[in-house]
């Protein structure tokens, strides 16, 4: 399989911004491994055993539950232990495994933004590709500048799957994407902008990147908490201001 380039990231804080809601939280988070790039056709052809019409460009169509199944993938064709188990199509992270697993929001938030504070990491044309550029299809990686810690296109090109839940008082269990997209605007395409979708949605600007590292914890790491998401689960207070019940 074509190696997974991996960057190294420094343990560190990140604020994060939900606008819906109206809150911010800070998150530590320890050191931990992404991709420098937004896995590809090539890659997750050879993992899932399919053709790749464009092998350099980002995977697209890809459900949030095909993208942890390819973690797994990539961890079993390196010969470590997977990140997840499933039963039927429920996930659990075993945070203390290094193997290959999707980013947290908070992981990708702080890889994504390097150091920077505002919106994008650079001038975005410079940076992200966009509506602003009228590409019709996600571009091959690496054709923008990269971030301050090596990472190309985690803004624009496409979406990336975290494993984090959107709101699952609102929307059950859709999981959140992340970095915008090339048919998008750039109100869209900003480090702190959060969308979602059902675990098996597939769009042909959502993909995915490959985060790795085990951290301290039980069910609750690097700004995820299974008990924080099963209180907000039963939360039965109003609707934030723009969003529609789930049923």
């Amino acid at each position: 399989m074509e190696d997974i380039e991996l960057a190294a990231i420094p343990a560190g804080t990140v604020t994060l911004h939900d606008a819906r809601r109206k809150t911010r939280r800070e998150v530590r988070l320890q050191p931990f491994e992404i991709g420098a790039f937004p896995v590809t056709e090539a890659q997750l052809a050879e993992l899932l055993g399919e053709a790749a019409s464009h092998p350099r460009r980002p995977a697209v169509g890809v459900s949030w539950q095909r993208a942890v199944r390819a973690c797994n993938a990539a961890s079993e064709w390196e010969g470590i232990d997977p990140a997840y188990t499933f039963d039927g199509e429920d996930v659990t992270w075993h945070v203390d495994s290094d193997g290959y697993r999707l980013p947290t929001e908070a992981e990708w938030e702080y890889a994504c933004r390097a150091g920077s504070t505002g919106p994008h990491y650079g001038p975005l044309a410079d940076v992200a590709w966009t509506s602003a550029d009228g590409v019709g299809a996600p571009q091959d990686i690496g054709g923008k500048h990269p971030n301050l810690f090596g990472l190309f296109d985690t803004l624009g090109n496409v979406w990336e799957w975290c494993w984090d839940l959107l709101d699952p008082a609102r929307y059950d269990a859709y999981r959140v994407f992340r970095g915008g997209g090339f048919a998008d605007d750039a109100w869209s395409v900003r480090a702190s902008t959060r969308r979602g979708g059902s675990p098996r949605m597939h769009h042909d600007d959502v993909g995915m990147r490959f985060a790795r590292g085990a951290v301290d914890g039980v069910d609750a790491a690097q700004g995820w908490s299974a008990q924080v998401d099963r209180e907000r689960a039963a939360f039965d207070g109003p609707l934030p201001s723009g969003w529609t019940p789930r049923r």
